[in-house]
């Protein structure tokens, strides 16, 4: 009864990872709406991505002070499950602004509501991740998280497509769309969100968790740390959440205009480029997320061969409901080959697969810029595949050992979500045609994987997570 129990409550959690992921790259369809209805310049149009993901940092702010003003934890004082259903119900109150935002066709209003709407996203994040960490063995944190981010994916996968869909109509024939177009579809979020959150409060997720301390430095032996922002593996993995969200967030936010400059890919065709960019991450979160279950290693060895694909054709199969074309993403398959044996060298530690992820990553950037056509729009895709189980191997490896301070500890690591804003920002900038231009914008991309693969190297040094 408890395992069924534990299992029922995980699939309950991990529904706020799917709007998570739904959202995110619903945000990569409204960029070029809002820029071709608005007449923005292409670092204007990254003004959605910069409030949504900021939004992120402000959240952890507030939670940060409120809990040390207080001197308890918020999480620790209302519970977890509560914390989720209070984030739903703000990040709901954010899509109420699209309709007058879309009716008064005011920018300024409408990255206001995605900023609200990243505000509820923060609490909800702060709280899910220790939770989907925890719920069970702690030496397969890192692959339930994974699995958890599969479904975030899988949200990724069709954001793109419905939002497409409920904006443009039929997405094969317009290649125009109102601003009174997105009015509906966020309502109908919105009336989701709460429908969630009342869900949330019912369930049987936990409002407590068992949270241990160890020491992570073992040629010294000092006692517990007063404040978590001390222990090295939490500082050093901000910078790691900040530069990996950041890429992740800069790769998809910049495709289209890549697209529609070097591939001739048009606004109302972007949508299953974009959709198979996060469907990357599913492919590899997919993967990853066999390590999670107790399979014999025959099994195990055929369900990582497996699991990619079965993803895949997740993504072709609602394409090709959608009536796209998807001819041009067959050759993909070869790509995820690679997935497979990066993640098979890994061997399910979240060091070792920092490494290896982020150097193929670096790779791929570099065969983007230097190549053209369809080539480049694959290996710019691709770096889907090869963020794919950063974030939980970087989570992971950062709140290890942190014992009492976890909830602070997550509280920061969610604040460095800004990365997803400020490096987009950075990247649209530099994608000017009189500075680097949008193809070799995505150097930006590759600074960043740099810094995560010297994140790993260190926590694979120092042992934090053993596989």
């Amino acid at each position: 009864m408890e395992k069924s129990t534990k299992t029922s409550a995980f699939i309950t959690l991990i529904s706020v990872f799917f709007f998570w992921g739904f959202v995110a790259a619903s945000n990569d369809i409204l960029i070029p709406v809002f820029k071709e209805n608005l007449h923005l310049q292409q670092w204007q149009s990254q003004m959605v991505s910069f409030a949504f993901y900021v939004a992120y940092t402000v959240g952890s702010i507030i939670y940060f002070f409120i809990s040390k003003s207080s001197k308890d934890d918020i999480l620790n004082r209302i519970g977890y499950k509560n914390g989720i259903s209070l984030g739903l119900l703000i990040s709901a109150l954010g899509t109420l602004l699209f309709y007058p935002a879309a009716q008064m066709a005011s920018f300024a209003l409408m990255i206001s509501g995605l900023f609200i709407v990243g505000l509820g996203f923060s609490l909800q994040q702060i709280a899910a991740n220790p939770l989907a960490i925890n719920m069970g063995d702690p030496n397969k944190g890192s692959q339930r998280l994974s699995l958890a981010g599969g479904i975030n994916n899988f949200g990724t996968t069709i954001g793109p497509l419905l939002v497409s869909f409920a904006i443009f109509g039929t997405i094969s024939t317009n290649t125009t769309a109102s601003i009174e177009n997105i009015k509906i579809p966020y309502l109908i979020l919105g009336l989701a969100f709460i429908i969630v959150a009342v869900i949330f409060k019912f369930s049987s997720i936990p409002n407590k968790i068992v949270q241990t301390e160890e020491n992570i430095d073992t040629k010294t032996h000092e006692k517990e740390r007063k404040m978590a922002i001390s222990y090295p593996q939490l500082w050093m993995g901000m910078i790691a959440i900040f530069v990996y969200v950041g890429v992740e967030v800069s790769t998809a936010s910049n495709l289209p205009e890549f697209l529609r400059q070097h591939v001739g890919i048009t606004t109302d065709r972007v949508a299953p480029f974009v959709s198979l960019f996060w469907a990357s991450l599913m492919i590899g979160r997919w993967t990853s997320s066999v390590g999670a279950f107790n399979l014999k290693k025959g099994t195990k060895a055929i369900m990582k061969f497996l699991m990619p694909y079965l993803a895949f054709a997740v993504f072709l199969i609602v394409n090709k409901i959608a009536h796209h074309d998807i001819t041009p993403f067959y050759y993909y398959a070869f790509v995820i080959i690679m997935l497979i044996l990066a993640d098979v060298l890994s061997k399910g530690n979240p060091a070792l697969q920092l490494i290896i992820f982020s150097s193929i990553a670096i790779t791929a950037l570099f065969i983007g810029m230097l190549s053209g056509g369809m080539v480049s729009a694959y290996a710019f895709i691709s770096v889907g595949l090869f963020c794919s189980t950063l974030w939980p191997c970087i989570f992971t490896l950062a709140i290890s050992g942190l014992g009492k301070h976890t909830n602070t500890g997550s509280s920061l690591l969610v604040m460095m979500i800004m990365g997803g804003g400020i490096v987009s920002l950075t990247q649209g900038a530099l994608a000017s045609d009189n500075l680097l231009g949008i193809q070799w914008s995505y150097l930006v991309g590759v600074c960043c994987f740099v810094y995560l693969a010297f994140y790993g190297i260190w926590g694979y040094r120092k042992k934090i997570i053993h596989s």
